[in-house]
């Protein structure tokens, strides 16, 4: 039996009231600091994974952090308490871990964390990406555009994932435009891109005079607070919110009937797999980072997949293949107040 452990942390003190309701009417902030001594946690086994080639087995780590947490408190603090989740995950016998949410962000992408660790780390990027950048064309074929002739918008794209989206994307389309943070880095990107595609990419950092245009809108920013406000976005327009916590707020959803809001990096499993932990999320289905750790699991491919700040279009490329093959699928599309298709 193939095993890995995946590392999750609370996004929110919410978070933390739903599984300790008596906390509720405690102020958040003296239940952050609370829960941040607090030892690593096994949140649950997950059972039932099993492919056409392979079977798996693993378990949920919670870090007790929140996403303000990881943003506000020294770095080196954050990476050891996510280290001490990997151990822990060691010691039940996971042969690879995968990081989720803020604990793939803080510091260099996971490498001073497999440097710490005996067994491999996963930020599970790769399969993020492909599986946002299938959510996309999913809704703009529902929606009769042919994204090849679209205006894309990439938000976050001097990030890991924001930089590989857009290079996947510039394989097949011909208006791209990246947002992200330092202009330099931006242009060498639109330089990279154009030298291995030919497409003239545009960079922005005006986001509304850009987001009034674009027809779809990829949101891959780790940001701690939301961005985007409704009246920034053209009518119409594909929202893909691939970016944990979600940038895309509620709000949107509810005051913009006329745009398609989707939460990307959603994953349907194969039958009968278990998580025995409520997600928020439709049964059997994952975020594509656990579902890329998974992947490797099953294939016994126990190295270091998706670590730090530079992914190749190789890894996301044959991460989908994995998939395929292991019988992993996108989840369908679902948007933050409902599900879609």
């Amino acid at each position: 039996m193939e095993s890995f452990a995946f590392i999750l942390h609370p996004l929110s003190v919410a978070d933390i009231g739903r599984q300790y309701p008596w906390m509720a009417k405690i102020p958040e902030r003296i239940v952050e600091a609370l829960f941040r001594h607090a030892p690593p946690l096994t949140v649950s086994e997950i059972t039932g994974i099993r492919s056409p080639y392979a079977a798996a087995e693993g378990w949920l780590i919670s870090c007790s952090l929140t996403s303000r947490q990881m943003h506000k408190l020294p770095q080196d603090y954050v990476i050891e308490k996510i280290i001490r989740a990997g151990e822990k995950a060691q010691r039940l016998g996971a042969k690879i871990v995968g990081l989720g949410a803020f604990t793939a962000v803080v510091g260099d992408g996971g490498i001073t964390i497999a440097r710490n660790l005996n067994i491999p780390v996963t930020t599970g990027n790769s399969y993020t990406v492909a599986t946002a950048i299938s959510a996309s064309k999913m809704a703009a074929r529902k929606m009769g555009l042919d994204i090849g002739r679209a205006e894309v918008a990439i938000i976050g794209a001097t990030g890991a994932m924001g930089s590989t989206c857009a290079r996947v994307l510039a394989r097949e389309i011909r208006y791209l435009t990246l947002l992200g943070e330092g202009g330099n880095k931006l242009q060498r990107l639109a330089s990279r891109i154009t030298a291995e595609t030919g497409l003239a990419v545009k960079i922005s950092s005006n986001l509304p005079g850009t987001l009034s245009k674009a027809d779809v809108v990829i949101i891959v920013t780790g940001a701690h607070n939301g961005i985007i406000r409704p009246q920034h976005l053209k009518p119409g327009a594909i929202i893909c919110d691939v970016a944990r916590p979600r940038n895309v707020s509620r709000r949107l959803a509810r005051e913009r009937k006329d745009l398609v809001v989707i939460e990307g990096g959603l994953v349907q499993m194969p039958p009968n797999t278990d998580f025995n932990f409520n997600f928020g999320l439709p049964p059997g289905t994952s975020c594509a980072a656990m579902a890329e750790t998974m992947l490797l699991a099953l294939e016994g491919r126990y190295e270091s997949f998706s670590l730090g700040r530079d992914l190749t279009l190789a890894q996301v490329d044959e991460i989908s293949a994995l998939a395929a093959k292991h019988g992993f699928r996108l989840a369908g599309l679902r948007s933050p107040e409902r599900i879609l298709i």
